[in-house]
Formats: C-alpha cells, sequence, structure tokens
C-alpha cells in the first residue's frame, strides 16, 4: 500500500504528536498494522458522515486519530492526526 501525507497531515503531525515518543512509536505501530491490513478490528476503520463521507478514520489510541482518503484500491493520503475533537 501506497501512503501519502498531505501537508496539513505533516504539520498536524509535527504540532500534536511529534513531542511525544509513546505516541510516535504508537503511530507507527498503527502505520504498519494499516499497511498491511487496512481492516484489522484494532484500527476501528470507518467511514465519516455529513460533509466528511468521502473520508475515512482509524485510531492510533483511544482518542488519537487519523483522518484519510482512499484514492485508488492501494493508495491513501492521510489528511489530518490528532484528538477526536481536532480532527472532527
Amino acid at each position: 500500500m501506497i501512503i501519502l501525507t498531505h501537508p496539513n497531515f505533516s504539520k498536524n503531525f509535527k504540532k500534536r504528536i511529534k513531542l511525544n515518543s509513546r505516541l510516535v512509536k504508537r503511530f507507527q505501530n498503527r502505520i504498519h498494522l494499516f499497511a498491511e491490513n487496512s481492516k484489522h478490528p484494532t484500527l476501528k476503520d470507518h467511514q465519516l458522515s455529513r460533509t466528511k463521507k468521502r473520508l475515512r478514520s482509524f485510531s492510533i489510541t483511544g482518542d488519537i486519530r487519523i483522518v484519510y482518503q482512499q484514492i485508488s484500491k492501494n493508495k491513501i493520503l492521510l489528511l489530518d492526526i490528532g484528538s477526536h475533537n481536532q480532527v472532527y
């Protein structure tokens, strides 16, 4: 799977995640799991609704989420990362 990052994702990752080494490690583990099996139950992957209905999300921790867009069968674009309140 090809995983691309939007500039806003990179900015928010640096601001919200990078300073916490525990979150960085969890992020790396979950991205690896997502790349191998995007439907793994641990990820809690789901489609969003309303104005974001073309987007999907999966969990890094209980509150930290990644919002992404499926570009093609094997390509996704990471759009945002942060707490539930920050990304929705």
